[in-house]
């Protein structure tokens, strides 16, 4: 997205985001959705992509947009750029709504969208940070150092004078992300940054989102199919299917707040004729056997193999659980809370895995990665 030539680079912020000749009062959030919808075709074949979606991202936040294929998540992303109109509700950028004026509202934004060419692979890793921050409106000498940083911070200055057509999957990926930073932009969609990065890649990347967020108050919306991703950069989670949000909350709490906590009870005492016995009372998810021998009190080991099992129980049903494991006979030697992963709260909210989906997502028409037509 083009950013105005005025809204110079790299201004201060205070800790909260906001710059020092803010107004008095809070300032408004990078991102406000209210009530958005966007239907595509007619009849009987049209499809509603977006319903009646609202949403805010606060400055200085990253936000992890999941949801399976067909979920609509890319389209929301595309209302909330302007490159897909919605047919109902309205998007405020920073305060300006996007519909008195487009170019004020995206002065200040920037977007890497998966499956499209980010980059111009006949230029150099420098000269495409110089090319973007210059389509920004910003003089691409003023933010020499920040290139030089981003550079550093991504692992790419040893490949700075190379044509990003001679670089890897994964370099391209992170030539991408640094030339969506290279002009300054205060907010940010990014779609699978991640995508084709080997592991140590991946996690400088992280790392340098996150720094982002943190010390320069970059605001982020990060869209993945990576959970590993979305647990370790992002603030808030918001999980999306069939066009509508079915949850909104940090990992912790999405963790936290499902049915699917159980325990794990470990014992060598633990046969057949017991888990027999569980699985009458309650709901026995996994049962793993041959763990080794037991360690006993006085440190020795009496050479028997334990078993764990894992059982869905919390509050009351862990007292009766523990009724149940004495009656059997069972002594039990360790026992402790699982959490689901993200990703298992995300199958029970959505029904399917992270990139699943019974259909594809829909998809826009006629523009490439950054909004602009061909």
């Amino acid at each position: 997205m083009a950013r105005s030539a005025a809204s110079e680079r790299d201004t201060p912020r205070e800790r909260d985001g906001s710059r020092p000749d803010d107004s008095a009062g809070p300032s408004p959030p990078a991102l406000a959705i209210e009530g958005v919808s966007k239907r595509f075709g007619g009849g009987a074949e049209s499809v509603l992509a977006v319903d009646d979606i609202s949403l805010t991202v606060e400055r200085g936040s990253i936000v992890g947009l999941l949801g399976p294929n067909g979920a609509g998540k890319t389209t929301l992303i595309k209302c909330a750029l302007g490159i897909v109109l919605p047919d109902a509700g309205s998007v405020r950028v920073f305060g300006t709504d996007v519909g008195d004026g487009r170019r004020a509202a995206y002065a200040d934004v920037d977007a890497m969208l998966e499956g499209a060419r980010n980059d111009y692979w006949r230029l150099t890793v420098r000269e495409n940070l110089r090319y973007f921050a210059t389509i920004a409106g910003v003089d691409p000498d003023s933010v020499q150092a920040r290139h030089d940083r981003l550079l550093d911070r991504l692992e790419l200055t040893e490949k700075a004078d190379t044509p990003v057509r001679d670089l890897s999957r994964g370099m391209k990926q992170k030539v991408s992300l640094a030339s969506v930073l290279a002009g300054g932009a205060e907010l940010v969609f990014l779609d699978e940054p991640t995508l084709g990065l080997d592991i140590e890649s991946s996690r400088t990347l992280r790392r340098e989102l996150r720094r982002l967020a943190r010390d320069e108050g970059l605001t982020i919306v990060l869209s993945s199919h990576d959970m590993g991703v979305i647990e370790d950069v992002c603030d808030r989670v918001v999980m999306m299917a069939d066009g509508r949000i079915v949850a909104d909350d940090t990992v912790a709490a999405l963790r936290s707040g499902t049915e699917r906590d159980a325990v794990r009870v470990v014992s060598a005492d633990i046969d057949d004729a017991a888990v027999a016995t569980l699985r009458e009372r309650f709901d026995v998810r996994a049962v793993e056997t041959g763990l080794g021998p037991v360690a006993l009190d006085e440190g020795e080991r009496d050479g028997v193999g334990s078993t764990a099992v894992e059982v869905a129980a919390a509050g009351d049903a862990l007292y009766d659980l523990m009724d149940a494991l004495r009656e059997a006979g069972v002594t039990v030697e360790d026992i402790g809370t699982v959490r689901p992963e993200l990703e298992d709260v995300f199958v029970d909210l959505t029904g399917t895995g992270p990139g699943g989906g019974a259909a594809g997502e829909v998809g826009f028409d006629g523009t490439d990665s950054r909004g602009r037509s061909p």
